[in-house]
This record gives structure tokens, sequence and C-alpha cells, in this order.
């Protein structure tokens, strides 16, 4: 997948304009026309502002004009805030007066029924025949705190709390994700931009996100996020977030399928709605938050530029119970506690009492009170230079010896680049002092145990992605296979032979099989295939064979064949009587690990990859895992050692370990498939697919070829 930008529009001037025109001004500064009027004249915008509006003169001391075609230039944006009728005329004025964007605040559109849909088409008119770029309609505005610009209504935008800083929002909820700004800010973090960008009738979420991580004030960019048509640009975006090492912090709301889905395939019900954002996030530089807190704690880990070179994390305390529960949480989150290497251990003995622990988590005891943590410090100092150690998340010492202990920590964390994440232990206001020296300082103080953690977590896990990109770039783009020509011909399901003849194409092994005429099966005087046989109807009309009935296994004798035969040909007539019946499909047996894997080519994001073991693992547990197409055989591997089941397939009680480089193999194959042929195939279904000792084998399949 390419990452370089794609051409998406240039709002600098919409961040940063010269001079901004606001249609429907009010006198009344407290109505939505008046309050960005005061938020223009009064936080320090330096560019100018006209007011727009045929009713008044002057407003707050600036001239009023009649009509925008009126306002003097250079004009890059207009604000509009009238009646939601008024909107597509006032679109057209700002196109003949050169005006290139418009900040819709006006509702009533697609939000608003059958009318209000109307009302949209006519506003997307009016977009097109003008060529002004819309934020909105039915948005709160736009901030760009870094040049006092401050445009759209609400109580957000009126604090004078708000500071710049290298973050940045986007949000499709304007009321939710401007208060979300609000209480970080509150917590000190610091947005040079945050956008509400309404309905999208025109500049969409993504369209701001591609901007602004490209933007060299933005370090950080945070995302509001309800849904998305434009899965594969997204999927890009993440990719280049990755690249530019800059995080997507994004929180995902509404998780239900995007769009409807006619599901033929067992494979097609395990990739429906969220599993497809989670699966985009998962490759790309995302991560995701799931409340106020996690955003708020992960800008703070974020903001303070290092990350770990690996998931070996060392827990120091000052209380043994702390750091039982800190150690807990970084096993939950993935994170590890390596011991740390002899020659640390043996210089800690000369720093802590002889009855601090030593191992990983440190208790240092609250010995640290004699030397005002200076021995505290000291032993951090060490564990940062453990080899074995990638960070650290410590309980910050408090009293009337905090900030003196701080201004040490600092100094000696210069040219330092590893993480450290102090967990605080008490109230945000308890030595407020000391935390703000901290965190000004680069050191993020996080208040709840679980949360710090999570915050360290979130960083290994970008570092994490990162390692990954590298070594994909080492590894290079060898292919499983060559590019397949196929003959794809007709549309809908396929039946279980031609399907496994398109798996073969792609080098993926299939049951030993013979497909007989319905007839042919009474005249045999011999097995076609060595027992044990299944014997099984092969209909394009019934994907479904256990459901009908068409399926008969473990076959041992010629007469058990015959019987086998006439039993699914009677299940299939009485099943679905207008059934296609291709012949009677006659296969080895198969044994291993029941392993589903399968790709469903979805038209916003792409072919995606399912794979889970089989039976009640992927029907109860849905313990399933996906990636989009085409991926190497390491990513494959990657993917098998996501599933809780994995053990299984690792060898347990006495049986073999599965051949998981064949399993790995096999993934990549049909992601290869999937991608090659993504303008034919919508999806594929192997179920099942057995695993063993010496290979992989496909036992049933189906493809099901576009409309």
């Amino acid at each position: 997948m390419s990452t370089q930008p794609s051409p998406a529009p240039d709002l600098s001037r919409l961040l940063d304009p010269r001079g901004v025109a606001i249609i429907g001004a009010s006198t009344d500064l407290a109505r939505i026309g008046g309050q960005p009027i005061k938020l223009l004249t009064e936080y320090g915008y330096k560019g100018k502002v006209y007011p727009v509006n045929p009713k008044y003169t002057e407003i707050k001391g600036l001239t009023c004009y009649p009509d925008v075609t009126a306002v003097p230039q250079p004009c890059d944006v207009a604000l509009i805030a009238v009646a939601g009728h008024m909107v597509p005329g006032a679109i057209e004025q700002c196109g003949k007066a050169g005006i290139p964007f418009a900040v819709v605040l006006s509702a009533g559109f697609s939000e608003a029924g059958e009318a209000g849909k109307a009302l949209n088409d006519k506003l997307l008119a009016a977009v097109k025949s003008s060529g002004v770029r819309v934020v909105g309609p039915n948005c709160l505005g736009v901030l760009n705190l870094d040049a006092d610009f401050r445009l759209g209504f609400g109580g957000t935008l009126q604090l004078r709390t708000l500071k710049p800083g290298p973050i940045a929002m986007v949000t499709q909820s304007g009321g939710f994700g401007f208060g979300v700004v609000a209480v970080a800010c509150y917590y000190g973090l610091g947005f040079n931009h945050v956008v509400s960008t309404g309905n999208e009738a025109d500049l969409t979420a993504l369209d701001w996100m591609e901007h602004l991580i490209e933007r060299p004030d933005v370090e950080i960019l945070t995302a509001f996020l309800e849904g998305t048509t434009e899965g594969k640009r997204l999927r890009r975006l993440g990719a280049r977030a990755l690249e530019l090492g800059k995080p997507i912090l994004i929180w995902k709301v509404g998780n239900t399928d995007i769009g409807s889905k006619a599901a033929t395939s067992h494979t097609a019900r395990l990739t429906a709605g969220y599993e497809l954002f989670r699966t985009a996030f998962r490759e790309g530089g995302f991560i995701e938050v799931q409340d106020v807190d996690d955003l708020v704690d992960y800008c703070k880990a974020f903001r303070a530029r290092k990350l770990p070179k690996g998931r070996g994390i060392g827990v120091m305390t000052l209380s043994g119970g702390a750091g039982v529960l800190l150690a807990d949480r970084c096993v939950a989150r993935g994170l590890t506690l390596p011991r740390l290497a002899d020659a640390t251990r043996e210089k800690l003995r000369g720093i802590v009492v002889a009855y601090a622990s030593i191992e990983n988590p440190i208790d240092t005891t609250a010995q640290g009170y004699n030397d005002n943590f200076a021995s505290y410090t000291n032993t951090m100092r060490e564990v940062l230079a453990d080899p074995n150690i990638d960070a650290i998340v410590a309980r910050s010492p408090r009293g009337n010896v905090a900030q003196v202990w701080a201004e040490g920590l600092v100094e000696m964390l210069q040219g330092c680049d590893k993480p450290l994440l102090l967990n605080w232990p008490t109230s945000p206001d308890d030595n407020r002092a000391a935390m703000d020296y901290l965190e000004s300082h680069g050191v993020p103080c996080i208040l709840a145990p679980g949360r710090t953690v999570d915050a360290l977590a979130a960083l290994a896990d970008f570092a994490g992605k990162k390692r990954e990109l590298e070594a994909r770039r080492a590894r290079g783009s060898k292919r499983a296979v060559a590019p397949q020509k196929l003959e794809l011909k007709g549309t809908g399901t396929l039946g279980e032979h031609a399907s496994k003849a398109i798996l073969k194409a792609y080098g993926i092994p299939v049951t030993g099989e013979t497909l007989l005429a319905a007839d042919a099966v009474e005249k045999l005087a011999t097995a076609p295939l060595p027992f044990p046989l299944a014997v099984k109807i092969e209909s394009a009309d019934i994907p479904h064979k256990t459901e009908a009935g068409v399926i008969r296994l473990n076959i041992t004798t010629l007469d058990g064949l015959k019987q086998a035969a006439r039993e699914v040909l009677a299940a299939a007539k009485a099943y679905k009587a207008d059934a296609r019946i291709d012949g009677i499909l006659v296969q080895q047996m198969a044994t291993g690990e029941e392993i589903i894997v399968g790709a469903v080519n979805d038209p916003h994001f792409g072919p995606l990859i399912a794979f889970g073991l089989g039976g009640v693992f992927t029907e109860i547990m849905h313990d399933v895992t996906h990636r989009y197409a085409p991926f190497d055989t390491e990513t494959a591997k990657t993917m098998i050692h996501e599933i809780r089941g994995v053990k299984l397939l690792q060898g347990y009680r006495g049986k073999p370990a599965c051949n998981i480089n064949a399993l790995a193999d096999i993934l990549s194959r049909l992601s290869l498939l999937a991608a090659d042929h993504a303008d034919r195939i919508a999806e594929i279904d192997i179920n099942p697919l057995f695993v063993n000792a010496t290979g992989v084998v496909a036992a049933d399949a189906l493809v099901v070829l576009k409309d």
C-alpha cells in the first residue's frame, strides 16, 4: 500500500486566514452569530474581521457589509451562521467573492430527515459550482490556538485556559470533542489545532487528518470518529503516520457495521463493522483510546518524545503493594518485567538498604525519606542503564521533599532516551508544583497505577509498530507465490470443487477428491480414492452443507459410499428442491486441528483476511484475528500468535506441535489471492482447514464472485 500523502486539499489558509467574513453576524455577542465576532476580536486574532448582515452598518466597532461580495480582500474564510435554507446561496456568493473556504455552523441538513437531505443536495451543488471548500454544516468551528484564531461558537472556544501545543484534534462530534480538549488543557496539554467536522458535506475528518499529520507543528493527532466509508484512505493515513513517527490517538464510537452486507460465507459474518476499523487501527500508526483519561494520559506519555526499544519494564516503588499492583497491570498489558542484570543488582546492593527488594518489581522502601530520595534516583539511574530494561514505571515520592527530588530526577534524566513514567501517588493538587515541574521537563505524571501502565503500553505498542515497519522494509516485498491468471467467470457462489481449484492455483493444499455424476456412484466397482472418505453434494446453491445435511464422513466401504451418495442427494432435494446439482464430491478425510480462514473484500476497506480456530473457538469464543491483504509469512505468524487458542497449535498433552510455518505460508498465499483478484472475488471461506505436524490441507472451501 502506498503511504505517500494523498492529494488532500491544502487547508493552511483555513487555519490561519488573513481575513474572516461572518455571514449572519449579530449585534448580540451571546448569539451564535455574535460569538464568533467576540472570539475574533477579544482573543488575540491578528487578521481582519468582516461582519456581514444587511440589517446593520456597524457591529462592535467594525464595518458591517450588506453581503459577502462587498467584503474587502484578502478574505480567506467565511463563517456562515444563517438559517439553513440560506446557506447554499451564501456559498455561491462566497465563490463570487473569491473566498476559498467556508465554515457552516447552520444545522438542518442531512441530519434532519428528507427535507434536510434535499437541502444538503442544494448545498453540495453550491459547493461544486462555486469551488468553495466547506467545513460542516452543523459544526462548532475551527481553532488554531497558535495563531489565536477561534472561529465558531460554544463554551470551550471561550475558555481563556486553552493554550497552544503540539497536539491536534479532529472530531466528528463538536460539542463532545471540544469538551475533551477543555479537559486535556486542564491537565496541562496544549492543542495547536482543533476542528469540528459536523455533517461533512464536503471536507471530511480524513481530509483534516491528512493535512494535520503533515504539519510540523503537530506531533500527536487525536480523533473522535463516529465512522467513515473511506476505509482504504484511513489505512493509508495510518501507514503515513507510522512513517512520520506521529501517533494518531483514535477514539472510535458507534461500532456497528458501516454498511449492509449479504454474508454468504462464514468468514463474512466474522468481519463486519468494528472489526474493519480495529484491523485498520492495528496495522497503522493508530493507538485506540476508550475514554478521556486514556487520551490525556497517552498524550502526556507521547509528548515526552521517548519511545521504548522493547517491552521490558522496570517497576520501581517505595511500597511493596504498589509494586505488585503495577507488575500485575504490566503483565495484563503484554509488558514484561525482566530480571535485572547481575551487574545492575550488584550496584543496587550498594545503594538501597539491606531489606529492600532488588527484584523486579523493585521496592526501595520508605528509607528514601532519610536522604531526600537521592538513593531512589540513583536506583532509577542504574535500572535505566540496565540492558534488559526498556522503560521504567515508578511511584513518585510525596511530601516536603518532592520538589527537591523532582529537580534531582530531571537532572539525572538528561541525555537518557528511555521513557520514565511516574504514577502520582496522591491528589493532583498535592505537591502540584513538583508535578508541574516534572511534566514541564518531559516526565509524565499520571494519577492511577493502571492508567500509568496503560500509557506506557501505548508507547510500547507504537514503538513496536515502528519496528515492524522497519522489519517489513528490510524483508522486502518477496511473495509466497507469483500472481496467477484465473478464469473467474460468472457471479455468485461457486461450488466446493471449483472453489478448491482456485485455491490450488495459489499453492494452497486441498484434499484429494473426485467429482462424479450422481448416477455414476452406483456404477462404481471400486472406490475412486483410498478409504476413509467423505461424501458431499457439489452445488453452488447449497453453500452451507452442514445445515443442509449433505455431508457424510468417515465412509469406509464401497456399499457405504453408495449409500452416502443416495442420502446426500435426497437431503439436497429436500433442503432446496430447485438446487443445481453438479455431482457427488468424493474426497479423502483430513485430520488435525480445525482452523477457519477466509477473506472478505469489503467495498470500503479492501480485502480482509480472518484467521481463527474452528468449532466453538470461532462460534462461541470468537477467537479470531484479522489483517488486510496482502501480507507476508512473518505477518501471518504474528496473526497466529495473537489468538488465545494458539497453545493448541503448539502441542499440548503429548500432542505434537502443528506446522505453524506451513500455516503461515497458507495465510500469506490466501492474502495474495484475495488482493490479486479483488476486482472479482467478494468472499473466500476455507472451513475447515486442517493443520497438523506435517502440514496443512483445506477440507472445504467456498468462493463468492462479485456481481
